[in-house]
């Protein structure tokens, strides 16, 4: 169903975040590095009457999971804090220059494969603001409508050899999006539907392990 980009909609997705009981924030192992990541939402574009979530095609160039499917983020520098990151990051990869009065809500932190503890934070872009894409950190962006992510088909499970846990996907434009960015988009596709799911133990393809 089409949620207009429009003052309801930011508040209705905000009373979902703040009623949403996040897991307690605690210290990641000494092997994890912090890291977070913006669930940013705009408009729809294309003559679509909705609220999108931007997600990125990382540039082939980059030295870690270059060419994969993600949303816009990073590690955190030092004495971040995962929203002043996630904002960082936004503003470095797309151009948006945000304040902490767009952030929304925080989803459950998400351990990867590759070392990070990943904190996804979310966001409201107003209509003015503009995106422009670093070239060499992304390749393309893309606007998920959230009547995409809400479909009873957009995601799927399936498993691997290689563990016992389940490996999640997201469609899209015919292609598969896997984890992390794949367990985050269902995370916040629950919450908006007033479910407190958990994700940390949907599995990553192994190509996504290192």
């Amino acid at each position: 169903m089409t949620q207009p980009f429009d003052h309801t909609t930011r508040r209705n997705i905000a009373e979902r975040c703040a009623a949403f009981a996040r897991l307690p924030a605690s210290e990641p192992a000494l092997a994890l590095k912090r890291a977070a990541v913006a669930i940013a939402l705009t408009e729809a574009g294309d003559a679509a009457d909705g609220t999108a979530v931007l997600l990125t095609l990382r540039a082939a160039g980059l030295r870690a999971h270059s060419s994969q499917w993600a949303l816009p983020g990073g590690r955190c520098d030092e004495g971040e804090t995962p929203v002043t990151a996630a904002l960082r990051e936004l503003h470095e990869e797309l151009g948006l220059e945000l304040r902490e009065e767009s952030v929304l809500g925080l989803l459950d932190d998400y351990p990867t494969r590759s070392g990070y503890l990943i904190t996804p934070v979310v966001v409201w872009a107003a209509p003015s603001a503009a995106i422009s894409p670093n070239p060499d950190e992304v390749a393309s962006v893309h606007r998920i409508a959230l009547g995409d992510i809400e479909r009873a088909d957009a995601f799927d499970f399936t498993t691997i050899p290689e563990s016992t846990r389940r490996v999640i996907r997201f469609r899209h434009a015919g292609q598969f999006i896997h984890a992390p960015t794949a367990a985050l988009i269902y995370q916040f596709r629950e919450v908006l539907a007033g479910r407190d799911t958990r994700v940390a133990d949907l599995e990553q393809p192994v190509f996504a392990w290192r």
